[in-house]
């Protein structure tokens, strides 16, 4: 590669999930209420959890970290292709770019890691509910959500470090919707090995280590099912995995599905719109997931609600007294 083809980088090209003039208000409609529908169900469930003291458990501690994980990963992408789409420009910067990369890898890893804690804490209530609470005490579960943190931190500051090494061609098209990693990497002129190692060793320890341990806690969890007794026994403990097994189908599902259309079709605008199964679809679908079915929450959001109807005409006629 000659030198006079590498070019100093100062801003890409985000070529969307299509090149169609007509189909940008579709588009901008579309990714524009799945982004609001995320927010609003995500804060109800932070809100219903934080609100009421019946909530204060292991459990929705979990789901309201997990509620605003979500917030933050879809906020890394679904603003920015919006603005895209209504300035009519397809541009953003390298900073924010790579920006983009590693707060993108931050909130996946902690989306990866927080529903291995919550498989491990159903594996802990059913296999283990007479020390539940013991072994599950606020110190550790603190503890379980900050190394989670961390660790996801380190890795997209280790990604996002290796990408600042490459060098770019000046064809510096990204055909996706945000800067993702691999196809960052793609584009560049120098040499990516290292880069890919990189990537491959953490897809591998990052996201098939938590999932192999999700596998094995459910393998726990099934087996400690069926020895129970009573059939309502059995029913009572499925059903408390029933919204964290849907929520993991939908994550490690969707992240396979971009992997295999990417890997079967090579077309790189089908994994962008594969993407959006798991960057936008997946972050919406898992506060209906755990309010549908869950009687806590309904219950939380009632209660909050008739709390807040209730203080709205106190307030207004303590305003019309003074």
């Amino acid at each position: 590669m000659e030198l006079g083809n590498v070019t100093r980088v100062s801003e890409f090209l985000l070529l969307g999930l299509s090149e169609e003039p007509a189909l940008q208000p579709l588009i901008f409609r579309l990714f524009l209420s799945m982004y609001l529908i995320t927010l609003l169900g995500n804060l109800l469930i932070i809100l219903a959890v934080t609100s009421d003291s019946h909530l204060h458990t292991p459990m929705y501690f979990f789901l309201s970290n997990l509620s605003l994980v979500d917030i933050c990963f879809t906020s890394t992408t679904v603003p920015k292709i919006l603005w895209n789409i209504q300035t009519q420009s397809r541009v953003i910067t390298y900073e924010g770019c790579i920006t983009q990369i590693h707060f993108f890898l931050l909130f996946a890893g902690l989306d990866n890691f927080l529903l291995t804690v919550m498989a491990y804490d159903r594996f802990v209530a059913i296999c283990h509910p007479l020390h539940y609470m013991v072994i599950m005490n606020p110190r550790l579960c603190g503890l379980l959500v900050l190394v989670s943190w961390i660790i996801s931190a380190l890795h997209s500051l280790l990604e996002s470090i290796m990408v600042l090494r490459l060098s770019f061609c000046p064809d510096l098209e990204i055909p996706h919707f945000f800067c993702e990693l691999n196809q960052m990497v793609q584009l560049a002129c120098s040499d990516t090995f290292l880069n890919n190692m990189v990537m491959y060793f953490g897809a591998v320890l990052l996201g098939g280590g938590p999932f192999v341990c999700i596998l094995y806690s459910y393998s726990k969890i099934v087996s400690s099912i069926c020895r129970m007794p009573s059939a309502q026994r059995k029913y009572k403990a499925f059903s408390t995995c029933v919204s964290h097994l849907s929520v993991v189908s939908f994550f490690y599902g969707t992240g396979v599905g971009v992997y295999l259309s990417s890997a079967v079709t090579q077309s790189s605008h089908s994994s962008a719109t594969a993407s959006v199964m798991y960057t936008v679809v997946t972050p919406m679908l898992n506060p209906f997931i755990y309010s549908l079915r869950n009687k806590d929450i309904k219950r939380a959001l009632k209660r909050f609600f008739g709390m807040v109807a209730i203080k709205g005409p106190i307030v207004l006629g303590l305003k019309k007294c003074t």
